[in-house]
């Protein structure tokens, strides 16, 4: 059996791989292109990957393939209708970033909302050496306690971050984007409602056409000018550019996002003409990735392998 890793470093050499050697010889390559994957995975019989394409034209080489383990939940560089073709089979892994990603959502929140960024550049200036009184408190900031988080989309993550929020005083509602996940613990509203009444409204919903797009500048003139806005969910849900003018603008009072319509970032993206960091903060699609929830990742693909060869 041979297992042939195309993209190890997506998932962090940090992370032990070892297990997988005991169901035959395994191939690691750090990142594999297109063009690069046919040669490859010639004579493999399983292949793990993130983010390289699995099509006719990358694996139409490999006639041993039998399984494709997708280290992700979303599944949209797969051809599944390819792959049915060829009885190749195919998982992906779902749930195994929950926690990491609503700490992530948080993170971002208290950057924000306490203009943390401000403050240390504040004390590292060595301006609080300088000062007169013991506090400082030239950006202020407001309690969770008593507002309102609007959450669209109310999965796995989704929930976590209800139930988070809660404990810090939020009332919570959310917008279910397709209709199908509904909890009586939390108020469900129509999408104008969401945007009109929530003072934080964070996107935990899957990319799909009732999605793309979804917050656009009619959205954003929607929500309050006090509203923070987080994106943990796909990039293309954001109209990138009418982000952009709604923070010159101040129709919204930020927003931070963990994932981009392209990715890595274009140096034409119109977010990268917001140098405040108290209005946005982007980190680069990192709130799946705390180690914990990448070895939980790959000791669940482990399993689907062993899973996969005793069946």
């Amino acid at each position: 059996m041979k297992i042939v890793f195309l993209d190890r470093k997506t998932i962090g050499e940090d992370i032990d791989i070892a297990g997988f050697n005991r169901f035959g010889d395994v191939v690691v390559y750090p990142y594999s292109k297109p063009e690069e994957v046919p040669e490859r995975v010639r004579d493999a019989d399983i292949i793990i990957l993130n983010k390289v394409p699995v099509n006719e034209q990358t694996i139409g080489t490999a006639e041993k393939l039998k399984l494709v383990c997708v280290t992700a939940t979303g599944i949209n560089n797969l051809d599944t209708e390819y792959l049915k073709k060829r009885d190749i089979a195919w998982r992906n892994v779902a749930g195994y970033s929950t926690e990491s990603v609503a700490q992530h959502t948080f993170a971002l929140l208290f950057f924000l909302e306490e203009h943390l960024r401000y403050y240390d550049d504040y004390v590292k200036s060595g301006a609080y050496t300088d000062d007169f009184m013991f506090t400082h408190f030239d950006r202020n900031y407001g309690e969770l306690c008593g507002k309102t988080w609007g959450i669209i989309g109310l999965g796995a993550i989704g929930h976590r971050v209800a139930e988070i929020a809660e404990a810090f005083g939020f009332h919570v509602q959310y917008y279910s984007t397709s209709g199908k996940n509904h909890d009586e613990r939390y108020s469900e509203v129509d999408f104008d409602t969401l945007l009109a009444t929530s003072d934080v409204v964070s996107i935990h919903a899957p990319l799909n056409e009732a999605t793309q797009g979804l917050m656009n500048a009619k959205a954003f003139k929607k929500m309050k000018n006090s509203a923070i806005l987080l994106n943990l969910g796909r990039g293309p849900i954001i109209n990138e550019a009418d982000l952009a003018d709604a923070l010159e603008s101040g129709t919204i009072a930020g927003a931070g996002l963990d994932v981009l319509c392209v990715e890595p970032m274009t140096k034409d993206c119109p977010l990268l003409r917001i140098k405040d960091s108290s209005r946005l903060i982007i980190t680069p699609h990192i709130a799946w990735a705390s180690v914990e929830a990448r070895t939980r990742l790959m000791k669940i693909i482990e399993g689907q392998v062993e899973e996969f060869l005793k069946g």
